[in-house]
């Protein structure tokens, strides 16, 4: 934070209004005297931070306790924190749909919505989905746009910290993209580009299967698997943004391009895509032995994968999302094969939010952002440095 001097009163006022705003947001509509107990500040401190952050609409006086009001005099003062004073959005871009969750200033869920796109859909044409799916949510929630306070976005590739994709193979016309700068034409507030894998690692910390961990790994497993990673409770993008980037591995030439690897006729699966896989597993399930055997090559890969990120930065914990999160028989050979592979075998488990990830970590991404301005001084876990 730096040395604070008498003479930088400003940076004085706002760390006042941010311990005054945590201490609020924390609390059941507290009086002033547990303010003052609560933060340590002096009350004629904490009674001038309250009227500012009144005028700017962020608090407001809250009614009287059940009680209160039959004691003799008049009752103490309570505040309460206006999670109502603005909202968030998190917006999920992938190859088959577009969804939005929007939320109140504390995160609570207050409407959702999604469009299917094809995956062969330009961007310009995928970008416009986007914005008349927030537009028809905004005006089904009765929420105005100048009321937003901050969006996070997420979709595949490689994301820089401006929110250009510098490298996203999975969309049309998606390299080089620059994302943030198209979207906040559309929006009067912060806009926040992420990787999909880093956002959904995001959303299952905050409220998934990796509430407890501080050391994750997400493994969004589709036809090309990508990652997310936790350490210490913080994202981890890598110097260009590019960890996690499992799915290039087979590059290496190790390995058989996804296409192959899938195919149950010896020609390249295509389209390639997740009814496609979804059918290939269903016949292994049936007994199919050429299916049997591109599941087997599916998961080994899957498990080779996973394991040089997981030799890699030891995580306490593997979360195992998308599409293949839904397919049964991927769990426990990866656990058996990380076991054989690796030096101190995590953890794995499913999902908990399943399809929802992506979009919640891009909501989560845009809550940190807002978060970060109003109870902090300096940064949030997963915002950019």
């Amino acid at each position: 934070m730096g040395r604070l001097t008498g003479g930088d009163p400003s940076l004085l006022r706002r760390i006042n209004s941010a311990v005054v705003l945590h201490a609020l947001r924390a609390a059941d509509s507290p009086t002033l005297t547990d303010l003052v107990q609560v933060t340590g500040l002096s009350r004629p401190t904490v009674e001038g931070v309250i009227e500012g952050l009144i005028e700017t609409g962020l608090v407001a006086e809250a009614p009287a306790e059940e009680g209160e009001t039959r004691r003799q005099g008049r009752p103490a003062r309570r505040f309460r924190f206006r999670t109502e004073a603005g909202h968030l959005l998190g917006i999920e871009i992938g190859p088959h749909r577009v969804a939005a969750l929007l939320s109140d200033l504390g995160g609570q869920v207050r409407g959702s919505a999604q469009r299917e796109v094809t995956e062969h859909a330009p961007a310009d044409e995928r970008l416009e989905r986007v914005r008349a799916m927030v537009a028809d949510l905004l005006r089904r929630a009765g929420v105005a746009r100048s009321s937003l306070r901050a969006v996070g976005v997420a979709g595949p590739g490689i994301v820089e910290a401006d929110g250009t994709v510098r490298l996203g193979t999975a969309l049309p016309g998606w390299t080089g993209l620059p994302l943030g700068e198209r979207l906040r034409r559309s929006f009067r507030c912060p806009v926040l580009v992420e990787n999909d894998a880093n956002a959904a690692a995001v959303a299952e910390h905050w409220q998934g299967a990796a509430t407890g961990s501080g050391d994750v790994v997400f493994v969004l497993a589709g036809l090309s698997p990508g990652a997310g990673s936790l350490i210490g409770g913080r994202l981890h993008r890598g110097f260009g943004g590019a960890a996690g980037e499992i799915g290039a591995l087979h590059l290496l030439g190790r390995e058989a391009t996804p296409e192959t690897l899938l195919s149950t006729t010896g020609e390249p699966l295509h389209p390639l895509d997740e009814a496609q896989v979804a059918a290939v597993f269903a016949a292994a399930r049936d007994g199919d032995g050429q299916a049997r055997e591109a599941v087997d090559r599916f998961i080994r890969r899957l498990v080779h994968d996973v394991a040089a990120l997981v030799l890699a930065l030891d995580p306490e914990l593997v979360v195992i999302g998308g599409w293949a999160s839904g397919l049964a028989g991927v769990l426990e050979p990866l656990r058996r094969e990380l076991a054989r592979y690796c030096l101190r075998p995590p953890e794995v488990v499913l999902s908990q939010l399943g399809p929802a990830a992506v979009t919640t970590g891009a909501l989560r991404l845009a809550l940190d952002h807002v978060e970060g301005e109003l109870f902090a001084v300096e940064g949030t876990m997963t915002g950019r440095r």
